[in-house]
């Protein structure tokens, strides 16, 4: 199954609205096959796996880490092919929670197939929290705050100047991140001192250009900026306060679904969206077919978000430098990436990225 976790997240970027999905064939203890949903639209782990294995599949047992589906949608049900191929035993790591799909499990048990469910669960609702939490809560997307902290626990030095604290590494895994969303947002100020253009540039390009957020009053993006000169090729919102259409969760599931809000003065392509309250604008966002959504800054609407307990997975860049007195600290409560985990917060992962060091937390009720 740790295998198959693995195997999945060949798909990154390329999946969504779809889950991370890896499959894997053993006979008599040995691997002979494995798969991975690659794209939307294009088969499933399952039926890649299968189609490996061939004849080989006959009598053999399917480690899947998300129970296989059993409606016809882009493609055929999955529990139709693992019977057909004669698999011997099925075992799944976590349920599908789509309405449309699941029942996967009493579908292949009354086929006479034994289902072995929950094998590294945990593991598994971690790789694909995004997509289980879409189908639990339809109010607003899943939302991952990330923050660069110095070893001081400062996020910017005391003369606001641009400046990157961590290194290659580090920049390349925010980028991989950037690939794996709906949605990349930032604070106005930050948009307007930093310039960000908060597009994928290395690594694997995702499947759908992530739409670019800014929050804050419409009236501050400057039309010069580059974030608006480039807004007719690539997809640029603004969030803001005030009065605006309600958020229609029903809406939510399809992806970058209807007319995001109105045009913004004197640009191309940019849109606002309004709404009274961050958990409003998020709504707003959730109805316009963003299903998961990563903040990048600044500190403000980093804490803003952790205040109001809108944040679903904190990503920590730890840099081993110091920023010294008068700098901007990190929200009040944000765990420190070598730090034990905090009140209320657990530890997902962790790795080391050059010189810094990356921590990946969830809350503990989520």
């Amino acid at each position: 199954m740790r295998r198959a976790l693995r195997v999945a997240r060949r798909g990154w970027g390329w999946t969504a609205p779809n889950p991370l999905v890896g499959a894997v064939v053993v006979r008599d203890g040995v691997v002979i096959a494995e798969g991975w949903h690659a794209a939307y639209g294009g088969p499933h782990a399952e039926v890649m796996a299968l189609g490996a294995a061939g004849d080989r599949a006959r009598g053999a047992d399917l480690y899947v880490t998300l129970e296989p589906c059993t409606h016809h949608g882009q493609t055929p049900p999955c529990t139709d092919a693992i019977i057909a191929a004669g698999i011997a035993r099925v075992i799944v790591a976590v349920e599908d929670p789509n309405p449309q799909a699941r029942g996967g499990v009493e579908v292949l048990r009354a086929a006479g197939i034994p289902v072995t469910t929950g094998v590294e669960r945990a593991a598994a609702a971690d790789l694909n929290a995004p997509f289980l939490f879409a189908h639990r809560d339809t109010s607003r997307p899943f939302v991952t705050l990330k923050l660069a902290i110095a070893a001081d626990g400062m996020l910017a030095p005391a003369s606001r100047e641009r400046t990157q604290l961590t290194g290659p590494a580090a920049v390349r895994a925010v980028h991989r991140l950037r690939a794996g969303v709906d949605a990349v947002g930032v604070g106005m100020g930050t948009a307007i001192a930093d310039e960000p253009q908060l597009t994928v540039r290395f690594g694997r390009r995702p499947r759908v250009t992530p739409v670019r957020v800014v929050f804050g009053a419409p009236d501050r993006l400057p039309t010069g900026s580059a974030l608006v000169r480039t807004a007719a090729r690539r997809p640029t919102w603004v969030v803001a306060s005030g009065a605006g259409a309600p958020a229609d969760a029903g809406t939510g599931a399809a992806h970058r679904a209807g007319d995001p809000g109105e045009p913004l003065a004197g640009s191309v392509g940019v849109r606002v969206l309004r709404a009274p309250t961050l958990r409003a604008q998020l709504g707003r966002l959730r109805a316009a077919g963003v299903r998961h959504l990563l903040v990048e800054g600044g500190a403000a609407l980093g804490a803003a978000f952790l205040e109001a307990g809108l944040v679903d997975r904190l990503v920590i860049f730890e840099a081993p430098v110091l920023l010294g007195a008068g700098a901007i600290p990190a929200p009040p409560g944000t765990p420190s990436a070598g730090g034990r985990p905090p009140e209320g917060w657990r530890l997902v992962s962790r790795r080391t990225l050059g010189a810094d060091l990356e921590s990946v937390w969830a809350p503990i009720d989520r």
